[in-house]
């Protein structure tokens, strides 16, 4: 019993954090229809940014805000080096993802004392300072994390809603028509994506602050499980018509890290846990083809 408890409380501790990373990825996929591979660059931006700033006496609520700010500032890079630039969207995540990979190792090593792996153990992180040390050490990640998904999935729904919202909708279904409409489309797309991004910064901050330390690998891979979780959601709560696309996402996250967390628990060797998430990751697509997830999302929000 205790075991099956424990894997409970994990799956729902990694899959609220990286549901944040699940839904950035939405944007930039599901409603642009950018395949945006920067946010293996910005994740761990977030981490390693929180890092050094936590290590440096920083309050670690405001990481929060200035790791969104960063990564909506990369994700602004990608929407420009694509509209202004008239770079293919694809090419334009690997230049930003290259470019990130040298920026997170300066801000390491500047401000970690030329250390690669930044550690915090033992510093005030939001899981144990604040109100959050009052919860039950056992479960305070997993639920500070269910707080801070549910004031960002409202956020996005509220969002969405608005005109700048619809008009990022409106430019992933049919961008021509934005443009008969006297819209620019391309100031659309550069808003999604920073927001995107800035979600994945986000993520990766919020995870850094769990596990007490951050590093450059820890982004290897983040466009897959956030684009899993989005397709796996968007798939097996397809016929679900009261839900929202964005609470199908973070179940989506949750199912995802349930998979991976069984496999570990039935004593998997770590070694295999990529190839794992490409199997998973295979046979979401498998099952996606089966539906047309633009027009299930757009009618859904």
């Amino acid at each position: 019993m205790d075991i099956l408890l424990n894997i409970f409380r994990v799956t729902l501790e990694e899959g609220l954090m990286y549901a944040l990373l699940a839904m950035g990825v939405y944007i930039t996929y599901s409603i642009l229809d950018f395949p945006d591979l920067s946010v293996d660059g910005t994740m761990p931006m977030g981490a390693v940014v929180t890092a050094v700033l936590i290590i440096a006496g920083v309050n670690p609520w405001l990481c929060l805000l200035i790791s969104f700010v960063l990564g909506m500032l990369a994700g602004t890079v990608t929407g420009l080096l694509h509209v202004k630039l008239n770079i293919r969207p694809l090419l334009c995540g690997i230049i930003v993802y290259t470019a990130m990979l040298s920026v997170n190792l300066v801000i390491l090593f500047k401000g970690n004392n030329g250390i690669t792996v930044a550690s915090f153990f033992k510093k005030p992180t939001i899981f144990n300072s604040g109100l959050a040390a009052l919860l039950p050490a056992a479960w305070r990640i997993t639920i500070v994390s269910l707080v801070l998904v549910v004031i960002f999935k409202l956020a996005m729904d509220f969002y969405l809603r608005t005109k700048s919202g619809l008009l990022l909708r409106a430019v992933g279904d049919n961008e021509k028509y934005v443009t008969m409409l006297a819209k620019d489309p391309g100031k659309a797309k550069i808003l999604g994506l920073a927001i995107g991004n800035g979600f994945a910064s986000l993520a990766g901050c919020v995870i850094a602050q769990a596990k007490g330390s951050a590093d450059q690998q820890m982004g290897v891979g983040m466009v897959v499980l956030g684009l899993a979780s989005v397709i796996i959601g968007l798939s097996i709560f397809k016929n679900v018509r009261f839900m929202k696309p964005t609470t199908m996402v973070i179940l989506g996250s949750l199912l995802y890290k349930a998979c991976l967390t069984i496999a570990l628990a039935l004593n998997l060797p770590t070694e295999y846990l990529k190839l794992l998430m490409a199997v998973l990751f295979t046979i979401a697509l498998v099952f996606s083809e089966k539906l047309p997830v633009k027009n299930k999302l757009k009618r859904g929000v």
